[in-house]
């Protein structure tokens, strides 16, 4: 039985099919199963651009193929201004009425978990399973007054801009410590022993098959510095998203920067990482780098770093100073090609003195605190959200 403030989704939305007929080429988008417009990384080499689809500010686009997105259904709403192209393939809709409905108000209810779970059970087809546009037009979901509605948002958002400000914080925190890297690491300029800059105060330069480099420093294999183990994927159908068994890294799932939310598990973990161990991406495309928060299975795809002298934040950096610089083979056959085990032991690094590499450890330390703290506020921010979205099945006016 519909509940009371229950309504058909159909009665406030319409399908929106405008093509890209002036053959522009830009701001080609994708759709993230994280709910957010994203880069398309799609190969255009040859393709008609006329028969993309155009998307308007506050329009949602959706993927109504749900065969291969686990329990996440690809659906966003553009809100930067301006208009974007998106696969022909998607499908385009709009509010008709944006007094009644508000956008944001909407897109709140995509975000809930039990819609994804609730289009997941709609979704059907011997080939590929779709959520077909009926039966989005046939979700129910309560809408109470814009009033209401415009309350609901605005608490959402207080929160989502909590988050916002705490990841430019990281982010810069990010930034600092990495040109702190770069400064020492790469222009030399780290300090002497009389607190000045060692290069341009005149330390001694010495030459190595990677260039000039301090005197006491040397040229070697990453494997010298760092435990490394190359990921496995479980056998069978050992994946699942109730939190059974060990939190698993697969392929590029979540990656970020540092500490990501993994919401998928295997019982059945082949190759495993460590708390605080380095992840890195080594397949389609390679590089993307985070560090785990707990001990984890790794799939293949990934591989996982650590220190070898307790230096892991001075591995990190190094890792994302040369993550672009490894040989990428294509022996797998895929479009971005991916790092072999021998690539990654093999690769020739600069290695600094113990005492240098231990005084960047103390430094960027207080940095990583900082780092970590803001990211634990983040997390507890989106169980808030969470708990914001869940709250919405029980609105009334």
């Amino acid at each position: 039985m519909r509940m009371s403030n229950y309504k058909r989704l159909g009665d406030y939305i319409r399908e929106v099919d405008v093509r890209n007929l002036e053959g522009r080429e830009d701001n080609l988008l994708g759709v993230s199963v994280s709910k957010e417009f994203i880069k398309s990384v799609a190969n255009t080499v040859g393709t008609d651009f006329t028969k993309y689809k155009t998307v308007r500010n506050t329009q949602f686009t959706y993927i109504p193929d749900t065969s291969r997105r686990g329990d996440k259904i690809g659906i966003a709403m553009y809100a930067n201004g301006g208009t974007a192209l998106v696969s022909q393939a998607y499908t385009v809709f709009e509010i008709t009425d944006t007094e009644s409905l508000l956008p944001e108000y909407l897109m709140m209810w995509f975000r809930r978990p039990e819609f994804d779970r609730y289009a997941r059970f709609r979704s059907h087809g011997s080939v590929r399973e779709m959520f077909d546009w009926e039966e989005l037009c046939n979700t129910e979901l309560p809408i109470p007054s814009p009033e209401k509605q415009r309350e609901i948002v605005a608490e959402y958002n207080a929160v989502q801009r909590r988050i916002d400000l705490n990841n430019q914080l990281i982010q810069k925190l990010e930034e600092t410590a990495q040109a702190i890297y770069k400064q020492w690491f790469v222009d030399f300029e780290f300090p002497n022993e009389d607190g000045k800059s060692y290069k341009s105060s005149g330390g001694e330069m010495v030459d190595s098959e990677l260039g000039e480099i301090p005197r006491g420093w040397r040229v070697g294999a990453l494997s010298d510095i760092a435990n490394i183990i190359m990921g496995q994927s479980p056998e069978g159908e050992s994946y699942n998203s109730e939190g059974n068994g060990m939190i698993f890294y697969q392929g590029r799932t979540d990656f970020g920067i540092r500490f990501p939310d993994i919401t998928t598990y295997t019982t059945e973990p082949k190759k495993r990482a460590k708390k605080g161990d380095i992840l890195m991406s080594v397949r389609a495309p390679v590089g993307d780098l985070n560090i785990t928060k707990n001990d984890c299975a790794i799939g293949r795809g990934i591989a996982s770093l650590n220190s070898k002298t307790k230096h892991n934040s001075f591995l990190f950096h190094l890792m994302l100073a040369i993550r672009n610089e490894f040989d990428v083979s294509n022996d797998e056959g895929t479009i971005f090609g991916s790092i072999t085990k021998e690539a990654l032991y093999q690769s020739k690094i600069i290695i600094p003195n113990n005492k240098t590499i231990q005084l960047f450890e103390d430094t960027i330390s207080i940095l990583d605190k900082n780092i970590e703290l803001f990211a634990e506020q983040d997390k507890k921010l989106k169980e808030l959200q969470s708990l914001l979205l869940s709250k919405m099945a029980t609105i009334k006016n």
